[in-house]
C-alpha cells in the first residue's frame, strides 16, 4: 500500500525548511555584521555540499542496499549541526555549522526521491501529487516566518528552522523503506552518453542558469529589506515565485503536448536574461518586481521541467541515477555556488544592480550554448 501521507508530510517538512533557511537566513547573518562576501561563502557551502553529499551518500546506499536508514541518520546528524548556531556567532563557527548541517541535510532528498518512486511503482503518475506538498510546506513556512519575523528578533529564525528540522527527523522515521526495482540492461556507458554534444550543451547551460539564480538565492531578501520592503512582503514574494511554479508544473502535461522541451528550455533561458535585469534596475516598483517574480515560472518550473524531463529520456536505465546526479551536481551545486560566491564578491563592489545584471549575463551564456548545441533532432 503506497505511503502516500507519511512520503507527503516529508516533503512537507523538507520545503518548509528550505522555505525558512533560503530566505531569512542571510538576515540573520547580516544580524552578526558579516560582509557581503562572508555571507555568499557561508550560503555558498549549501551548493557545495550539494556536489558532494549526494553522489556520496548515494554511493552508501548502494552498497549497504538501504535508503531511509541513510535518511534518519542525516536528519539527526543536520539537526545537531544546526543546533551549533546556538553556540557560535564567528566566522569561523559559524562556517563549520554550516557546512555540517549542510552536507548531511543535502544527503536526503535524492534518497527520498528514490524511495518514493519505489513506493509508486506503477503509479508514477502520482508523483506530482506528493511533490506538491512540498511546495505547500515552503508557502507555509516563508509566509508564517515572514510574518512572525516583523514582530520577532531575527535571531529567533534559529528557534523555527530548529523546530522545522526535527519535524523531518520525525517524517524520515514515519517513512518505510521501499524495494527496489529490476534494474534494466544498459543501453550505453556513462562515459560515451556524456561524450554526445547534446548532453554537454543541456548540462553547460544548466550550470549557467543556476549560477544566473546566485544572487538571487543569496541576496534576495536583503536586497527588498534594504530597499525599504517589510519581511512579511519578502516572504509573500518568494511566495509569488513558489506559486507560479506550482502553476507551471501543472501545465506541463499540456505544455508538453504543444511544445518541444528545446523550445521550453530556449523560452525559459530567455526569461531569465529578462528577470534578473528587471531585478536589479526596478526595485523601486514593486509592479515591477511583482512581474520578475511571476517569471520564477518559467526560470525555474518550466527549465527544471524540461531540463529533468531530457536527462530522464537521455540517461535511460541504471543510468538515470547517474544522470539524475550529475544535473543536481552541475547545476545547482556547482553552478549555484560560482554564482552565489561571485554575487558576494560583486555586492558591495560594483552594486545590487550590476549584479543581478551579471546573473542576466549568465543566463544569455546558457540560452547560447542551448541554441548551438541542443538541436531539435537530438530531442527524440
Amino acid at each position: 500500500m503506497l505511503p502516500f501521507w507519511r512520503l507527503s508530510g516529508y516533503y512537507f517538512a523538507y520545503f518548509a525548511f528550505i522555505g525558512a533557511f533560503a530566505p531569512y537566513f542571510t538576515l540573520y547573518l547580516q544580524s552578526l555584521a558579516f560582509s557581503a562576501t562572508d555571507i555568499a561563502i557561508l550560503m555558498s557551502l549549501m551548493q557545495l555540499m550539494r556536489i558532494i553529499a549526494p553522489n556520496l551518500w548515494g554511493w552508501l546506499s548502494e552498497r549497504t542496499g538501504v535508503r531511509m536508514p541513510i535518511v534518519r541518520v542525516s536528519a539527526l546528524a543536520s539537526l545537531l549541526g544546526f543546533c551549533l548556531f546556538f553556540v557560535t556567532s564567528d566566522f569561523f563557527g559559524v562556517f563549520v555549522a554550516m557546512a555540517l548541517m549542510s552536507f548531511f541535510w543535502s544527503a536526503a532528498l535524492p534518497l527520498v526521491e528514490s524511495t518514493t518512486f519505489n513506493h509508486l511503482g506503477g503509479e508514477g503518475h502520482r508523483y506530482g501529487t506528493i511533490r506538491s506538498w512540498g511546495s505547500a510546506g515552503f508557502i507555509v513556512a516563508v509566509l508564517l516566518i515572514g510574518y512572525a519575523l516583523d514582530h520577532l528578533p531575527v535571531s529567533s529564525l534559529l528557534w523555527m528552522s530548529t523546530l522545522i528540522l526535527a519535524t523531518i527527523l520525525l517524517c524520515a522515521v514515519w517513512v518505510p523503506e521501499a524495494g527496489r526495482p529490476v534494474e534494466a540492461r544498459l543501453p550505453a556507458s556513462l562515459a560515451t552518453t556524456l561524450r554526445q554534444p547534446h548532453i554537454q550543451a543541456l548540462f553547460g547551460a544548466c550550470f549557467f542558469m543556476s549560477a544566473a539564480h546566485g544572487a538571487l538565492y543569496v541576496f534576495y531578501s536583503i536586497y527588498l529589506v534594504e530597499n525599504g520592503y517589510g519581511k512579511s512582503l519578502v516572504g509573500w514574494m518568494w511566495t509569488l515565485g513558489v506559486l507560479s511554479e506550482i502553476v507551471v508544473f501543472l501545465l506541463m502535461p499540456r505544455m508538453a503536448r504543444r511544445f518541444s522541451m528545446r523550445s521550453v528550455l530556449l523560452f525559459a533561458f530567455a526569461a531569465a536574461v529578462v528577470r534578473f535585469v528587471m531585478i536589479g534596475w526596478g526595485v523601486g516598483s514593486l509592479p515591477i518586481l511583482v512581474v520578475a517574480q511571476l517569471l520564477h515560472g518559467a526560470t525555474f518550473g518550466a527549465y527544471h521541467a524540461a531540463a529533468i524531463t531530457l536527462v530522464n529520456r537521455w540517461f535511460p536505465g541504471r543510468l538515470q541515477a547517474s544522470g539524475q546526479a550529475l544535473y543536481g551536481s552541475l547545476s545547482f551545486g556547482a553552478g549555484g555556488m560560482i554564482g552565489g560566491l561571485l554575487s558576494g564578491f560583486t555586492w558591495d563592489s560594483i552594486g545590487a544592480a550590476w549584479t543581478f545584471t551579471i546573473g542576466s549575463g549568465f543566463a544569455l551564456i546558457g540560452l547560447v550554448w542551448l541554441i548551438r548545441g541542443l538541436l531539435e533532432p537530438r530531442e527524440d
